[in-house]
């Protein structure tokens, strides 16, 4: 972009007023510790089988029913007291609760202890609601329970194993036996398909609840990772199974377990052993399961179709790309048993398709230059498809519903921002999610055609704050790179700017594949942080380069092979452009990011030494050969055939160039972009006589939180930045 185009785009979008005079200024324990900005949100909203009602969670934990149509409580399933009672007279507090089919027993969870990011384990208790008794059928701790759908059983994963527990019989049954850990996991998932294929309960009921499909992991030449967790006098080793880059993998198989026999059947995946199942369900069959299979090179995706009394299965529908394909959970079978939904980037930008159950094509549903996000699900009665898109901007995401026939979408949530939707169970009501970039959260329960039935929250009281503190409204801007090509961003600056002044910069950055920083929604404790460093004399920046998600394909898988490579020169491209501007100060442009970010700015402060002055880098990736394989190999292939584009990009080979200021923060029990990235990175530093800065979060993982860690995170990077 020509400097005067950027700096006419600036001084037009500084025009913008701000709100009205402060009276407070933000500080950062208001953000992290005081909970003056926090955000209320609708806990525990769950639509009722008939679709006449809805249940939610008061703040007692009381679990009431209120009715969609008036929004009046109509009873209470669940009181603390009833609780109390069935509990012996002993208070029992429950994280999660889930229901039966028949929605006359809950499942409740207590106790839950963190594995990884998303697996966890719980006690589990059973409440009759009708009879108000508590029943626990398992002493241990169990992950993933789950009734069966005529809520006579549970299923659940145990020392590795899959069990099945006879309500009716108080009778435990062991599925598998050759569960061991770092070894065998049946019923679960190993770290690497949860943390990047997002899928940690590995078994599911089929509808007449005579069968249970499941997984088995066997993780034995996987290579194992460990770190030290301290606080003690001898440090305890955590030690679990971390596929790297060009690394082996689980052998992940499929099998299914008759109740009736007592029989477990192996389903056929084919004989290639080195790919992924990331997926596998139920379809309107209970005999058929859909298996997804997915190459090593995550090119090529297939679906089989699967007898599940025989495990025989057969290819039905195929993706390839000449890049990778996206594993997502846009899978629907419709209730015809004729055929099926699916979203697909075939066209350029991900769009969606129904599909025979022979896997011809029957019809592309949405079309044009824009980008599904989310699929809602069916309306059986109306044949109506809900989703959601960024159909009027990349930044933004409305809901619409689309019907077989691939007519024209029709939007349900027209106001300009963030929409989503949460629909009860015949799509007449959906609980209604809106927020904007300086807006925070709005809920509404609306019918099904959009109109607003009543708001639930509206956060009005923390919007009012945002004056009072003197809040600066961020704005959005289409900057271009040095290659012409758009590029997505927002501005935040002093309520008081003055374009003859000059103002440090600060960009932030994630920039990871087909991610966004750029979006019309709230953003919550970053956003105030922000606005914190605006008031202290900060314009801040983000801008979605190259490789960011929404603008179709092309555009997201430029990087493909090269990662890092295009998505540093658009941050850099853009900081040159910055740095002629009459009110930057020239020697304080900054970069911030974490993960995905930590790594850009990593790059940033070394490639881009000339425009960066300092640079942030919390959790980084310093080198891709230390990453997991999924997400590494999906952009890059393995390194044994791509080593020198993964060396090129990586911020551990570039560190001679650094000659600003570098401050590089990391947790140490982090088990995703490992503490060994920063501590490679600091030694290559050393024998390069590079200075830096440290700080490190002892047990932490890649979230550095809880207490008061993330203040002092906030605060070590305030004081960076301000020094």
């Amino acid at each position: 972009m020509r400097k005067s185009v950027l700096l006419f785009l600036l001084a037009s979008a500084f025009g913008f007023h701000s709100f009205a005079q402060a009276t407070k200024s933000i500080t950062l324990e208001d953000i992290w510790t005081r909970g003056t900005f926090s955000s209320r949100f609708v806990a525990g909203f769950n639509s009722m089988n008939d679709g006449r009602y809805y249940c939610g969670l008061d703040e007692k934990r009381n679990l009431l029913r209120y009715e969609f149509s008036s929004g009046n409580l109509v009873d209470t399933l669940l009181s603390v007291a009833k609780l109390r009672e069935a509990n012996g007279g002993q208070s029992l507090d429950f994280d999660n609760y889930s229901f039966s089919t028949d929605e006359k027993s809950l499942l409740l969870s207590t106790q839950t202890e963190s594995i990884y990011r998303h697996s966890s384990k719980s006690v589990y208790y059973v409440y009759r609601l009708q009879e108000g008794k508590l029943i626990k059928p398992i002493e241990a701790k169990v992950r993933y329970a789950d009734f069966s759908p005529d809520a006579s059983k549970l299923a659940y994963v145990k020392d590795n194993n899959l069990f099945v527990f006879d309500l009716a019989r108080m009778q435990e049954i062991q599925v598998t036996t050759d569960g061991k850990e770092n070894a065998i996991i049946n019923g679960g998932t190993d770290w690497v398909y949860e943390e990047e294929f997002a899928i940690w309960k590995g078994f599911q009921w089929n509808a007449t609840g005579d069968k249970i499909a499941f997984y088995r992991f066997d993780e034995s030449k996987v290579k194992q990772f460990n770190f030290a967790v301290y606080g003690s006098l001898y440090p305890q080793n955590t030690e679990f199974k971390y596929p790297k880059a060009g690394e082996d993998n689980s052998l992940v198989g499929l099998y299914v377990y008759e109740l009736k026999t007592n029989q477990v059947v192996e389903v056929e995946t084919g004989k290639e052993t080195d790919q992924y199942l990331p997926r596998f369900s139920w379809t309107r069959n209970a005999n058929t399961l859909a298996v997804q299979r997915l190459n090593r090179l995550q090119n090529k995706l297939e679906i089989l179709l699967a007898d599940a009394s025989t495990g025989s299965s057969k290819v039905v529908w195929t993706e390839e790309n000449k890049a990778y394909v996206e594993v997502g959970d846009d899978l629907f079978f419709l209730p015809d048993g004729k055929s099926f939904l699916i979203s697909s980037e075939r066209d350029g930008f991900k769009h969606l398709y129904q599909f025979g159950m022979n896997g011809k094509l029957i019809r592309q549903l949405t079309k044009g230059n824009f980008d599904l996000d989310e699929i809602y699900g069916f309306d059986e009665k109306n044949k109506r498809i809900y989703f959601s898109a960024a159909m009027r901007h990349p930044a933004e995401r409305e809901v619409y519903w689309v019907d077989l026939k691939g007519k024209k979408p029709v939007c349900i949530t027209p106001k300009k921002g963030w929409n989503s939707a949460s629909f009860n169970s015949d799509f007449t009501y959906f609980l209604h999610s809106w927020s904007a970039l300086n807006q925070p959260y709005v809920f509404s329960l609306c019918k099904a055609d959009g109109n607003v039935v009543r708001v639930l929250e509206d956060n009005a009281s923390l919007a009012a704050k945002l004056p009072e503190y003197g809040v600066s409204p961020g704005f959005f801007l289409n900057m271009k790179n040095s290659k012409g090509m758009d590029l997505s961003s927002w501005v935040i600056r002093p309520a008081d700017f003055d374009s003859s002044k000059k103002y440090p910069v600060l960009m932030y950055v994630y920039g990871g594949p087909g991610s966004q920083t750029v979006m019309n929604r709230w953003s919550g404790g970053n956003y105030l942080w922000f606005q914190l460093l605006a008031q202290k004399g900060f314009v801040v920046i983000s801008v979605d380069g190259r490789g960011t998600g929404f603008k179709g394909e092309a555009f997201k898988k430029c990087t493909y092979l090269n990662l890092g490579g295009l998505e540093i020169e658009d941050q850099i491209d853009i900081a040159r452009q910055l740095k002629n501007q009459k009110w930057v100060d020239a020697n304080r442009i900054s970069i911030w990011g974490w993960s995905f970010g930590g790594y850009m700015s990593s790059l940033g402060i070394s490639k881009g030494a000339d425009v960066f002055s300092k640079a942030i880098a919390v959790a980084p990736v310093t080198n891709w050969r230390y990453y997991d394989n999924i997400y590494t190999e999906r952009y890059m292939r393995k390194p044994q055939e791509n080593g020198a584009n993964y060396d090129s990009n990586s911020p551990i080979n570039h560190v001679d160039k650094i000659s600003g200021k570098y401050l590089l923060i990391h947790g140490t029990a982090d088990d995703n972009v490992h503490f060994q990235n920063a501590v490679e990175m600091v030694d290559a530093m050393i024998k390069k006589g590079v200075k830096y800065d440290s700080e490190f979060y002892p047990n932490k993982n890649h979230g550095i939180g809880g207490g008061k860690t993330r203040l002092h995170l906030y605060e070590r990077m305030t004081r960076f930045l301000l020094d």
